[in-house]
């Protein structure tokens, strides 16, 4: 255990500096830092060590989850008793750890604690690990409109145009990215993306014959789901990786008749009067502003009494601001935005379509991401060799904080099924009274 701030001038060091904010219980995990100092008991079998000054400098720069993956990405922090693929557990043990760190020093001692960090560890110059994106107020410099065409191209590239031996490693066949649904807790990762696409095909209510429009299609999986059952598909995409793996396998599959996946911005799409649109994890990069444009473009490709599946990320709740944390926007979603259910369904609601169902899948996503690890570990030398270990870590690390996320409920995934209501309003009720779907 860390020594407790003494009463004389000296520096103090790392260990006595967290030490002296804790509330003096045990920790959950054990922190060692490069000066020799630690804090938490000698077992525990979580292990944060500070391996170097820059790991203390990243936290000043960048305190929060910035400054945390910094420093772990660059390798200035390591940590043991997890799988860099699966740190899932560490995350529960860091939230701990911070509620602890609520202790008020007192003025003397706070003053040893500046003292101590001192301007020495406020340098700029601290390495950044490439894969970080610019900060928002720069990509507005760069004369970039947030969610214009170019922008969302951009931002879309970065996290999908990884490499698609990579994500087929992590996602497994399905080569799915969104939130599965799982028939039982004992079901795989394939059944239960499979059965995802059943809900979504069943609430749209799809039958042979009919056309669908996948908006964010990913690479295909909806659109080969429906083009099976003798649907007319098109998927649209804004990631080049993703379009031409998805169109060589339709291909290969001799789908061509029924599934086409077009490089393609949804605003772009010149088809209209589809039977049914399909938007599968797509709101997220759309922009809060931009929700009322979004579903009214959506409704205007819906012939009267179309039906719309929105799958997507919300807020447990719609007070909260809907910018993404410091670490998501500058590593995994660029400018991407989350609200409140309540917030998504009136926004649809506001350009005509009508909610007929909505429901929160939370716990199937949190099922998903361990899933993904599970992969992930499975494939971790290779995925290292594919991407560099720094972009490994990454996926790792992202993935373990969503799926702790997701079972805490500082995440939630929600489906509206929304139907575009005729202009006129005599004209009969063509939905079924009741939900025509199995669960």
């Amino acid at each position: 255990m860390g020594r407790k701030a003494g009463t004389g001038a000296e520096p103090m060091t790392i260990g006595e500096i967290i030490s002296s904010v804790a509330d003096g219980e045990a920790s959950p995990v054990r922190i060692e830092a490069y000066d020799g100092s630690s804090f938490g008991p000698a077992d525990c079998p979580l292990v944060v060590r500070m391996v170097s000054p820059e790991a203390l400098q990243q936290f000043v720069l960048a305190p929060g989850d910035l400054g945390l993956a910094r420093a772990y990405l660059t390798g200035s922090i390591e940590v043991d008793g997890v799988h860099p693929a699966a740190p899932h557990d560490i995350f529960g043990a860091l939230e701990i750890l911070r509620k602890k760190m609520a202790h008020k020093p007192d003025f003397a001692t706070a003053l040893r604690i500046a003292k101590s960090v001192g301007l020495k560890n406020v340098n700029p110059g601290v390495p950044v690990p490439e894969m970080e994106v610019m900060p928002p107020w720069r990509r507005a410099l760069s004369g970039l409109q947030r969610h214009s065409k170019e922008r969302d191209s951009k931002a879309v590239s970065y996290h999908y145009d990884v490499s698609n031996k990579f994500y087929e490693w992590v996602l497994g066949e399905s080569m799915t990215y969104t939130c599965a649904c799982y028939p039982n807790a004992e079901a795989s990762l394939e059944e239960a993306q499979e059965n995802k696409y059943r809900l979504v095909f069943d609430k749209l209510g799809l039958k042979a014959g009919d056309r669908l429009l996948d908006v964010g299609c990913g690479w295909g999986g909806m659109v080969r789901y429906a083009a099976r059952r003798g649907v007319h598909a098109i998927g649209v995409t804004l990631s080049k990786e993703q379009a031409g793996w998805a169109q060589a396998e339709i291909e290969k599959q001799g789908l061509g008749e029924f599934a086409e996946v077009r490089l393609q911005d949804y605003r772009d799409v010149p088809e209209g009067q589809f039977d049914a649109i399909s938007s599968i994890g797509i709101t997220e990069h759309v922009g809060r502003d931009n929700y009322s444009a979004y579903f009214e473009k959506l409704r205007s490709l819906l012939k009267p009494g179309g039906l719309l599946l929105n799958h997507s990320i919300t807020r447990p709740e719609n007070s909260r601001t809907t910018k993404a944390g410091a670490f998501i926007d500058r590593y995994i979603f660029p400018d991407g935005e989350l609200a409140g259910p309540s917030i998504i369904s009136a926004e649809a609601e506001n350009v005509g379509f009508e909610t007929i169902h909505s429901e929160n899948l939370r716990p199937h996503y949190a099922f998903t991401l361990r899933d993904w690890c599970k992969n992930l570990e499975a494939h971790w030398d290779e995925a290292v060799e594919e991407v560099g270990l720094p972009m490994a870590k990454l996926w790792g690390l992202y993935m373990g904080a969503c799926q702790y996320g997701f079972e805490t409920n500082v995440i939630q995934l929600h489906q509206f099924l929304l139907v575009n209501l005729d202009e006129d309003a005599g004209k009969p009720w063509t939905v079924p009274l009741r939900p025509w779907w199995e669960a």
